[in-house]
């Protein structure tokens, strides 16, 4: 967990991801289109990839990728941000995450 909490320290968005992964794609352009710009770390091109994803299963996070952290938050994986934004919940949690300004 310490290299979870090591990547995500400081930014206000960060995506764990896949270059392969369609919806790890979806979620790094919805969250762009909001205007923020948040931390890739794209998990089959880094170095210490193999212990991330090692972290990212033990938060419980099935698939591993995408996994969103907002505010230094654990948020979920693609299902979970469509969701927050269809409940209005999303922009929020960016602004108060101070990764838009609206």
């Amino acid at each position: 967990m310490e290299v979870i909490q090591h990547l995500v320290e400081g930014k206000p968005v960060v995506i764990c991801s896949r270059t392969s992964c369609c919806m790890s794609h979806s979620m790094k352009q919805l969250i762009s289109n909001y205007g923020a710009n948040g931390t890739v770390y794209e998990l089959d091109e880094t170095p210490q990839g193999h212990e991330v994803d090692t972290a990212l299963q033990k938060l419980g996070q099935v698939p591993r990728v995408p996994a969103v952290f907002i505010g230094q938050k654990y948020v979920g994986g693609a299902k979970e941000v469509i969701s927050l934004q269809v409940q209005g919940r999303l922009v929020p949690m960016l602004m108060e995450a101070k990764a838009i300004w609206v």
